[in-house]
């Protein structure tokens, strides 16, 4: 379940590193080889870690200036009673896309439309599908996504080459699911007015506070390397918290003892570090604005470097070698390969229960192989984040299925046949 991307699935890893040395050294290899092959691996992960910990920063920053409270207040607006699962597509998609995470947006924006389709005597598993459809577009498409930077990151690919290629099936699946989701939809009653008027009065949204997603986008678009896009854009939502929300930094600093200016630095520099915590008593929206910190994304870092070394220990042994031997064997076209591409990282979704392990092993496994075929990298990352972000929401027992499951509070498998990729 999730518990174990926070400790079982690393120490699992790290056995079956110790393991794999084991192996390796049985077959001849020199033990410090077998480090170094552990330490190069992890190394080709090294870029995608320092922007991991740039969108965690970036999040605690933007919960702290009200951005992300912007995003759920404007899109509200756009809510329609006879449209409801195609809204709520479509809105999750567009948060996803801009902050690059689908369990922010389920456990945030998402939980909100549960409650709305509850309201709306809509069905419960309809909902949750159109929200995880629309959540991870943006997670498998967003250069603001971890999981995208790491697809990239495994097949030695650029992230912006990836994204540009990954959104051509990502966008034709969000197509399919706008069209699915408004032939489901069903007429209804539902006024926002009053929970809008509340965002307002605890958070006093305005434009203003899109500015550092506009920040973000405009870097991204003249293709600033994506770790300064995306830390400029934490910087940005840092100094608007404090012109737009000054009273606010001042009490997340909680440091009545210092000159207002240290003070505001302090709160500015927990929302990076640590994430921010909002107090303003309206609690929907609170549990939106409580999150982010570069330290959110330890348990994930320390997941992605103990598989990176698992998989270049066993690789340096030769274990990978006799592994996908007969499996390329069998394979006769290149249309052969991305399949069973594509069903290994399904089975070790299923079996290692965590869509890190499916985006980085499979990777590793099969970049050789698209390499003597002549396949292009970006063919193996656009493979790798396809099959292996959104399938880990189909699982049950895997870190991702479970998470969803347990914040929508719908059941998997009620959810897995509308949840459309």
């Amino acid at each position: 379940g999730d518990a174990g991307a926070g400790g079982p699935n690393q120490v699992a890893l790290v056995i079956a590193t110790m393991i794999a040395v084991f192996i390796g050294w049985r077959r001849g290899h020199d033990i410090e080889a077998l480090g170094k092959a552990a330490a190069d691996s992890v190394s080709t992960g090294i870029g995608a870690i320092f922007i991991l910990f740039a969108v965690g920063a970036l999040i605690g920053t933007w919960a702290l200036s009200g951005t992300l409270v912007a995003m759920v207040y404007y899109g509200l607006q756009l809510l329609s009673p006879n449209y409801f699962y195609l809204t709520a597509c479509a809105i999750s998609a567009i948060v996803a896309f801009s902050i690059g995470s689908s369990w922010t947006v389920v456990g945030t924006i998402g939980v909100g439309f549960m409650g709305i389709a509850v309201s709306m005597e809509m069905n419960p598993a309809i909902a949750a599908g159109a929200i995880i459809s629309g959540a991870y577009f943006g997670d498998k498409s967003s250069p603001l996504s971890d999981s995208a930077n790491l697809s990239a990151a495994a097949a030695g690919v650029p992230l912006y080459t990836h994204i540009r290629e990954t959104l051509i099936t990502s966008i034709a699946s969000l197509a399919i699911s706008l069209t699915v989701f408004f032939f489901l939809g069903q007429p209804g009653d539902f006024d926002s007015t009053e929970k809008m008027a509340a965002i307002q009065n605890a958070f006093g949204v305005t434009p203003w506070m899109f500015a550092p997603l506009v920040i973000v986008i405009g870097l991204a678009l003249f293709k600033f390397p994506p770790f300064t896009s995306i830390f400029l854009g934490a910087i940005a939502g840092g100094i608007l918290a404090v012109l737009v929300a000054p009273d606010r930094v001042l009490r997340f600093a909680d440091a009545p003892d210092v000159p207002t200016a240290l003070a505001m630095l302090k709160g500015v520099w927990r929302a990076l570090a640590s994430g921010y915590t909002s107090t303003s008593g309206f609690q929907p929206m609170d549990d939106l604005a409580s999150r982010g910190g570069m330290d959110s994304m330890l348990n994930t870092i320390w997941l992605i470097v103990t598989a990176l070394a698992f998989g270049g220990v066993v690789e340096k042994a030769g274990v990978l070698d006799r592994l996908i031997t007969p499996i390329i064997n069998k394979a006769k076209s290149d249309g052969a390969l991305v399949l069973s591409l594509v069903s290994s990282i399904i089975a070790t979704n299923i079996i290692t229960a965590d869509q890190y392990i499916a985006i980085v092993l499979p990777g590793r496994m099969f970049k050789g192989a698209f390499e003597k075929r002549g396949l292009a990298p970006v063919v193996l990352s656009r493979a790798v984040g396809d099959a292996a972000t959104p399938t880990s929401a189909l699982i049950p027992w895997n870190s991702c299925g479970a998470y969803m499951a347990a914040t929508l509070g719908v059941a998997t498998w009620s959810y897995a046949p509308y949840a459309i990729f």
